[in-house]
């Protein structure tokens, strides 16, 4: 399987998305897809992978962090703000942002920035030590989603890392859900669009404990490959 083009001049694929996540409510049911009692144990595993990853060897820093495809702040609110100073949460649903606003609380607000925009017209303006990426991928074409993670490289600091966490197919096939016009890729896609984004996949794991009949879900942090500097 290949990394296709064949979706990246169809606006519809962008708007179809637009359309959909305009009529879900703002609340965490409606940003897992009626599936709101996962989050804890979604977020379970994903701060043991945080844990695990300030204890490796050359960890990122813990000052600033993005979440893309925020929502209403799910991530922010329960994972992120445990372990960073700072929080940018990218969105493009002006709606859920406001939301957010409420739903994280006053005293979270000192610590967080919002960016109403869709992930295929965002380029980091700033610095981050972790670039999260949670079940919004599957809404970008294969070549948008190498351009985002190429324009992300930009946007890390020393020993800075991109995680991300997304549904798998169950076989080689991508899986189209025409109704919220998204995309759910097998391992195999993922590792090639990794490759032509020119990053490393330095920790993959398995999320653990999800009920039956969901997707299975992987968490992948990934790195900028080294560039090799010739011998002078």
């Amino acid at each position: 399987m290949e990394v296709s083009s064949a979706s990246t001049t169809d606006d519809s694929f962008y708007s179809n998305a637009v359309q959909y996540w305009s009529e879900i409510p703002p609340t965490i049911d409606g940003m897992l897809g009626g599936f709101g009692h996962i989050s804890q144990t979604d977020i379970r595993d994903s701060k043991l992978l945080l844990k695990q990853l300030f204890n490796s060897k050359e960890p990122p820093g813990r000052g600033h962090a993005l979440d893309c495809g925020a929502g209403i702040g799910r991530i922010t609110k329960h994972l992120l703000s445990d372990f960073f100073d700072r929080i940018d949460l990218v969105e493009q649903n002006p709606k859920f942002l406001s939301q957010a606003e409420q739903y994280l609380g006053p005293k979270l607000q000192e610590k967080v920035n919002y960016y109403s925009v869709g992930l295929q017209s965002f380029k980091p303006e700033k610095q981050y030590d972790v670039i999260w990426c949670q079940w919004v991928l599957g809404h970008l074409t294969d070549l948008d989603l190498v351009t985002f993670l190429k324009s992300c490289q930009s946007g890390l600091k020393p020993n800075g890392v991109i995680i991300i966490k997304e549904n798998i197919s169950s076989s080689e096939d991508i899986d189209k859900d025409e109704r919220d016009s998204s995309v759910t890729r097998p391992l195999s896609l993922f590792r090639q669009i990794f490759a032509k984004a020119d990053l490393d996949c330095y920790r993959q794991v398995k999320q653990r404990n999800f009920p039956k009949g969901l997707y299975t879900v992987y968490m992948f942090i990934l790195r900028p490959q080294k560039q090799h500097v010739p011998d002078e």
